[in-house]
Order: structure tokens, then C-alpha cells, then sequence
């Protein structure tokens, strides 16, 4: 693999880098960021989803790696080998920042007003994978520290959704036929991404396919 390449951000960016409680270094504000910013892109060598899984493998390495982002099922971000500031952003259950996708790049935008001082922070939330084993949770720790704090960087268990009664065998059989056919994302992406916002009409962008669990 060919050593890190670090590119400064071209535009100033509102954060300087320094020690994080969290993990290593960290991304610090210097200026009020007001909730709805565009703070920086997120950049990284775009690799296919195969070659991040040759280039890391989590189990043989015995560690998480995330320097991964996805862009989609076929596209990934490598910011271990090509990078800017953003690669330094770290992970908390109780986010101020989210990752969000516009026309194939990704970018950092502030969830609420980031005070001086304050770390940047946004939710990795890797996608858990069917091929995970009991003791996944133990090799993606999450130290952030908050009092919302999962205990992992994996995404939150999905609850199963509560049986409700039919009113009518034929209408819920049809429903439930046609609820069926909805696409689900592919497995394994790692840092997942959700749906459009529906909170801010002035963006149409995307959040991410997520971090990619090394994957």
C-alpha cells in the first residue's frame, strides 16, 4: 500500500487539529459554526468495495479501521492512503456533525451551533453485517464518552417492529406482499448512511453510504 498522502483543505477550514479524549487526535472548533454548515469534504482515494476489503481485513488485523467511508454499494473512500483535515473528525454517540452525500462527494455539515473549542464529532454508526460474531461489538469500541454512549461505534440494534393486528386477511396479505418487494441496501457497507433529511428543505443531499467496515 502506498504511503499516506495528506492534501490541506483548498478553503479555510473552521477547526484546528489537536489530542481528542476520544481517539488520537481531533478536530477542535475555532469559531462558532452555526447549525446547518458546511464545514469540510471528507476526501479519499476512491477504491471498489472489493479492494477495500484486500487492502483491510478487521478479523486478521484485530482492529477496526476508520479511514473507510462508502459512497455507494460499488464506490469507497480510502482517507488511509489519500487525505485531508476530515479524516481526523471522530466518532461520538451524541453527534454535532453529519456526513452527508452530494452529486458523489461527501461532506461534513453541522448539526446544531458548535461552540470555540468544542470537538467536531459525528455518528459512524458501521453497519452491523450478518457475518459478525458475538464479539463484534468488543473490536469497535467506542470511547466518546457521552452519556448517550452505545458502548460501540457499530450502528444502534434495530428494533423489530411491533405485530399488529389484521383487520382484513385479504388487505393485509396485499400490504404485506407489496412491502416485501422494497430494495434493501447491501450488507456489510459499515458506517451507514439513512434516508434524504426531511428537516432542512434547502438540502437535497444524501447522508453517506456510511464508514465502510473494513469491511
Amino acid at each position: 500500500m502506498t504511503s499516506p498522502t495528506f492534501i490541506p483543505s483548498s478553503k479555510p477550514i473552521p477547526f484546528e487539529l489537536r489530542p481528542s479524549s476520544i481517539q488520537g487526535t481531533g478536530a477542535f472548533a475555532t469559531r462558532r459554526i452555526r447549525k446547518g454548515s458546511r464545514i469540510i469534504e471528507y476526501i479519499g482515494e476512491r477504491i471498489t468495495q472489493d479492494e477495500a476489503d484486500r487492502r483491510y481485513d478487521d478479523e486478521a488485523m484485530e482492529r477496526h479501521h476508520t479511514f473507510l467511508f462508502n459512497l455507494d454499494d460499488k464506490g469507497v473512500l480510502d482517507a488511509g492512503t489519500l487525505h485531508n483535515e476530515s479524516r481526523y473528525i471522530n466518532h461520538s454517540c451524541d453527534p454535532n456533525c453529519e456526513a452527508l452525500i452530494d452529486k458523489g462527494h461527501i461532506y461534513i455539515y453541522a448539526l446544531r451551533d458548535i461552540e470555540p473549542g468544542q470537538e467536531l464529532v459525528y455518528d459512524y454508526a458501521y453497519e452491523r453485517t450478518e457475518d459478525m460474531g458475538p464479539d463484534a461489538e468488543s473490536l469497535y469500541v467506542c470511547k466518546c464518552g457521552s452519556p448517550k454512549c452505545r458502548g460501540t461505534i457499530l450502528a444502534p440494534l434495530k428494533k423489530a417492529p411491533a405485530a399488529k393486528k389484521a383487520t382484513s386477511k385479504a388487505k393485509t396479505k396485499s400490504k404485506s406482499k407489496a412491502l416485501g418487494k422494497k430494495s434493501r441496501g447491501k450488507q456489510g457497507a459499515g458506517k451507514k448512511a439513512s434516508s434524504p433529511s426531511s428537516k432542512s428543505s434547502t438540502r437535497t443531499k444524501t447522508k453517506t453510504g456510511g464508514r465502510k467496515r473494513a469491511s
